[in-house]
């Protein structure tokens, strides 16, 4: 069996490397039209995507999936229309294959010259969100690189519909060297079937994770490729004393309730302890749907709370949960802040400038947001179009992957017969 896996893995990979070598001929216009024809597809599509997504919610509602894997999994109409918006972005933004970054003539005469291109083959490993599909495969297409795309097995079925909707558009559109390969979906939805492709690091060129932490650390510690972490969204909020309370309700309700079953709803609520009319502000949280876990403090404030265990503040709920812990000041909520987050997403509500400022200055995560919804973390929301995933990680990317950052460089020396001395 797994002589057979590697042999699936490897095929694969090859067909997406050599497929990834037409996409780089192709112009702007071209790609943008496949793109077009995606976005056609989705939209006179709707009722056998919508078809083939009951199976798979059928099936999610058998095997017991939480309330917030079930949302994820979800396509309706509202959400296949988002697809096609989002490919309609991508399509509209600049195309950064070729974009100069750098040109210059040296004191020798040699003339520099630093382009955009594409990376080459991109894998992504997804789990429950099958528009992540679609974005991905459009945001590589656009940037010029192959896609190998392994959603996991519970959004099977809406999964190969939408990739066949993209193997249809590139067919139609028959451009000269480019063939259905350059986005590869992986049928084989076992994890043992993965790890050959971890290894094949002369094919692959990057891996992005996008899933629980389970996935990450076995992609991890799997993987010879590069990895670019899309990881846990262990997402923090400090309520400072001082912060406008006509506008704290609408934000923990949107960070938390909106969509709790993402990586940028709101996990940890850290309150100060003079914050006025907290009991009020709580019980507003209860009534909207929110599950309060509070430290002690909070749970003499609301004996309904339920005390909240060490644990629960590490943890990504991705539903209606949320931890609340009581602190006496924007240097211990900073220090909470280090000790529980996993470098996604971290948030302030003030009026302070001074406390602004500190929060701003002394986190370090992939983003920090100031009196607003942690739910603009997003690279839709960032102008993106879409997004690979969100990096936790520093190196190459860091946040939303969108489609600049599916590029890498290329430096081209032109001289006339300069020798170095």
């Amino acid at each position: 069996m797994a002589d057979q896996n590697s042999i699936y893995a490897k095929t694969l990979a090859t067909k997406a490397k050599l497929a990834s070598r037409g996409l780089k001929a192709l112009t702007t216009l071209e790609k943008n039209s496949v793109l077009k024809r995606v976005e056609e597809l989705l939209l006179a599509n709707q009722k056998q995507i919508i078809e083939k997504n009951q199976i798979d919610m059928k099936n999610g509602q058998e095997k017991g999936l939480s309330s917030s894997m079930m949302d994820r999994l979800l396509l309706d109409s509202k959400r296949i229309a988002a697809m096609a918006k989002s490919i309609e972005e991508i399509r509209n933004l600049p195309d950064p294959v070729g974009e100069v970054v750098r040109g210059t003539i040296l004191p020798n005469g040699l003339e520099l010259l630093t382009k955009r291109v594409p990376i080459g083959v991109v894998m992504t490993i997804f789990e429950s969100r099958p528009n992540v599909i679609i974005d991905i495969a459009s945001l590589s297409f656009k940037s010029g690189n192959s896609c190998i795309l392994r959603g996991g097995s519970e959004a099977f079925h809406s999964n190969f519909i939408l990739s066949s909707l993209f193997h249809q558009a590139i067919e139609e559109k028959n451009l000269p060297g480019v063939t259905k390969d350059v986005v590869t979906f992986v049928e084989n939805t076992n994890r043992e079937a993965m790890v050959p492709f971890f290894q094949l690091d002369d094919l692959i060129d990057v891996i992005v994770p996008r899933g629980g932490e389970a996935l990450i650390r076995f992609v991890s510690e799997n993987s010879k490729i590069p990895v670019i972490k899309h990881d846990k969204g262990v997402t923090n909020l400090y309520l400072s004393q001082h912060a406008n309370p006509e506008i704290v309700l609408p934000i923990l309700l949107n960070s938390k309730v909106q969509r709790p079953g993402v990586c940028n709803a709101l996990e940890n609520l850290l309150v100060h302890k003079d914050y006025p009319n907290l009991k009020n502000l709580l019980e507003s949280l209860e009534a909207n749907g929110v599950q309060i876990l509070g430290d002690e403090s909070i749970c003499k404030i609301l004996p309904s709370t339920k005390p909240a265990s060490e644990e629960d503040f590490y943890t990504e709920f991705l539903d209606t949960r949320l931890s609340i812990k009581l602190v006496n000041s924007l240097s211990e909520a900073m220090e909470n802040i280090r000790k529980y987050s996993s470098g996604h997403t971290e948030c302030i509500l003030s009026d302070d400038i001074t406390e602004i400022q500190t929060f701003q200055k002394e986190l370090d995560s992939a983003a920090i947001f100031v009196n607003c919804s942690t739910r603009f973390h997003d690279g839709g929301e960032y102008g993106l179009g879409a997004e690979v995933g969100i990096s936790t990680g520093k190196l190459h990317v860091r946040g939303p992957m969108g489609l600049i950052h599916l590029t890498t460089t290329t430096t081209y020396v032109t001289g006339r017969g300069q020798v170095r001395g």
